[in-house]
């Protein structure tokens, strides 16, 4: 009784903490920047084939930035430029040395919705990650989104992040416990996520997954294929990426593998090449903070040198959580009522000023910038006008989310469903 009682005070506890508390075409096509005719291609125990039109590459050494390069490949290999005239060579251990000279075409194709971008690595880009990309259920606490995966897409989000759970032998997208909420499997929404890639192909995102029941990584690879995802899988050309050593967007947009996929614990590379260690790659600021100050410190992996994290991606972990405490369980909820000022790009506790901390601390923006609601800030789209402030870009500010018209669903005041958000929450205990 006591439990329940404790239980039935939740809305009471939230308003008063939270109260307290006051963002194949590709290759003939790309960008107005150059983009490298050396092409990053894995190689040793991580190496795939990937094909590139007129060649099936297996192998490469990449050159300088006088654009030479060195495949084993059996056919003549295209290379792709964007502006002016240009000669490359190339050595193709089937058919000898050629040389060539042609004007290259010029244009506007964006890479993740910039031309700039094309020719920069993945690591020197900052992107909005959607907190739990896959829990949209209405009136549940426990969701940290509202706008469905395609919308989040389509407003500029390119990473998707979200813990899985196994029910009855399959891999079903849970927040907690799927008592409480169960967005479906795994296999369904990527599937939906594989056909936005299929209509979308100057796109490159990143899929960050916990691995909540510390299952096998071969537990991945059915609902990777079934959905679709597979043929878009980027294996990285060694267990362990420095910022130098990741591929431009061009790169990856020519190659076909636009999409890096991490796991957070159990990762096997030798078994599953695609599944990347998530903690050899890059690191973590404070997960799941409490703290409206979110500081910058590197938290996971435990124990990395600042010297590691600073050859690192490393991505902000920027969703404000409410911590209550029910008959000593603690809760973690998020910060409803703060939303509009932590997604803000300026303010106390707003992710601008968080990206402009960290920036100063590391010496660099973060990679990743993750969020909770990302629909909701001072304005629209202010999350992904921070994302382009640090990527020294221009934002249109009408082009995101809660606008009428852009995302086909109305953007509510979080004071309008807390409460029954807390009161399905509640329900799911009882």
């Amino acid at each position: 009784m006591s439990l329940l009682k404790s239980l039935l005070t939740l809305p009471i506890l939230f308003a008063h903490h939270a109260y307290a508390q006051s963002q194949s075409e590709a290759a003939s096509t790309l960008a107005v920047t150059d983009i490298p005719s050396s092409l990053l291609v894995p190689s040793g125990p991580y190496r795939s084939d990937y094909d590139l039109g007129t060649a099936s590459v297996t192998a490469s050494t990449v050159g300088a930035s006088n654009a030479t390069a060195t495949y084993s490949s059996t056919s003549s290999v295209q290379l792709i430029g964007i502006t002016g005239g240009a000669s490359s060579t190339t050595n193709a251990s089937a058919s000898g040395t050629s040389t060539s000279s042609a004007s290259r075409p010029s244009n506007t194709q964006p890479c993740n919705g910039w031309p700039e971008f094309c020719n920069r690595k993945l690591s020197n880009i900052s992107m909005v990650v959607a907190h739990n990309s896959p829990f949209v259920v209405a009136h549940n606490a426990a969701s940290n989104q509202v706008l469905k995966v395609e919308t989040q897409l389509n407003d500029g989000i390119r990473g998707l992040q979200f813990e899985t759970h196994v029910v009855n032998d399959t891999l079903h997208l849970c927040h907690t416990s799927c008592d409480l909420l169960d967005a479906g499997t795994l296999e369904a929404y990527l599937t939906t996520v594989a056909k936005w890639l299929d209509a979308n192909p100057y796109e490159v995102i990143a899929i960050i997954m916990g691995n909540d029941n510390r299952v096998s990584p071969t537990t991945y690879v059915e609902p990777f294929q079934k959905s679709g995802m597979s043929q878009h899988l980027y294996t990285p050309s060694s267990d362990s990426l420095a910022l130098d050593e990741w591929p431009t967007l061009a790169e990856m947009i020519i190659a076909g593998k636009r999409v890096i996929v991490m796991l957070d614990y159990l990762a096997n590379q030798t078994e599953v090449p695609w599944l990347l260690d998530e903690f050899s790659y890059q690191w973590e600021t404070p997960f799941s903070p409490t703290d409206p100050a979110f500081p910058c410190t590197q938290q996971r992996p435990p124990n990395q040198s600042n010297d590691v994290s600073r050859n690192k991606m490393f991505m902000l972990n920027h969703n404000l959580n409410i911590a209550i405490d029910i008959s000593g369980t603690e809760l973690l909820i998020p910060a409803f009522t703060l939303l509009d000022q932590i997604n803000a790009d300026s303010g106390n506790s707003s992710l601008g000023t968080n990206v402009e901390n960290c920036t100063a601390m590391w010496g660099r923006p973060p990679n990743w910038l993750l969020v909770d609601y990302y629909n909701f800030g001072k304005f629209n789209g202010s999350v992904f006008e921070v994302a382009a402030t640090a990527n020294n870009v221009s934002y249109n500010r009408d082009s995101c989310c809660g606008t009428d018209g852009k995302s086909g669903i109305t953007r509510l005041a979080p004071s309008t469903w807390v409460a029954a958000a807390l009161t399905m929450f509640l329900m799911a205990f009882l």
